[in-house]
C-alpha cells in the first residue's frame, strides 16, 4: 500500500508542477491580453467617455483633467496600458522587463481599486452595505484579482531575474 501511495503522490506532484507551469505562462499571457485589448480601446471616444466618471471623481487622477482633455488623457493611459501589456508579455524573453511591467501593473490596479472609495454608485444602498452595484462596483472589484495576478507576476519575474 505504501508503494501505491508513493506512486500516487509522485504522480500528483508531477501533474501539479505541469499545471503550475501552464498556469504561470497563462497568467502572463492573460494579463498581457487584458492590457493590450483595454489599452487599445482607450483610443476610442467610447472608452474615453466610459472612464471619465471614474477618473474625474478620483483624487489620485481627477486633477489631470485640468491639463488634458478626456480624449487625450484616455489616449495617454492607452499608451501606458499597451506598454505594460508588452512588458508583461516580455516575460518569455526578459524577466527584468516583465518585472517592470508587473510593477507598473500593480500601481495601475491599486489606482483603479481606489476608485471604489471615490466613485459614486459603487455600493448599492437598497441592499445595504457592503452590496456592490453591477457597474461600477462589481466592475471595479474584479481588479482585486488582477492586482493579485500582477503581484504574482512581479514576484515570479523578480525570482527569475535573480537566477
Amino acid at each position: 500500500m505504501a508503494e501505491e501511495e508513493t506512486f500516487m503522490f509522485k504522480l500528483f506532484e508531477a501533474f501539479g508542477q505541469k499545471i503550475e507551469i501552464i498556469g504561470t505562462k497563462g497568467l502572463f499571457i492573460a494579463l498581457a491580453i487584458v492590457y493590450i485589448w483595454i489599452g487599445a480601446m482607450k483610443f476610442t471616444a467610447y472608452e474615453a467617455k466610459g472612464i471619465a466618471p471614474l477618473v474625474s471623481n478620483s483624487p489620485v487622477l481627477g486633477w489631470l483633467y485640468n491639463y488634458f482633455s478626456i480624449h487625450t488623457f484616455s489616449s495617454l493611459l492607452g499608451i501606458l496600458e499597451l506598454l505594460v501589456g508588452l512588458l508583461i508579455l516580455s516575460r518569455f524573453v526578459s524577466a527584468k522587463l516583465s518585472a517592470v511591467g508587473a510593477f507598473l501593473s500593480c500601481i495601475l490596479f491599486l489606482t483603479t481599486l481606489s476608485f471604489m472609495v471615490s466613485t459614486p454608485g459603487v455600493f448599492e444602498p437598497s441592499l445595504g452595505f457592503p452590496a456592490l452595484s453591477v457597474a461600477p462596483g462589481q466592475f471595479l472589484l474584479k481588479d482585486l484579482v488582477l492586482l493579485g495576478a500582477s503581484v504574482f507576476a512581479l514576484g515570479e519575474s523578480l525570482k527569475a531575474a535573480s537566477r
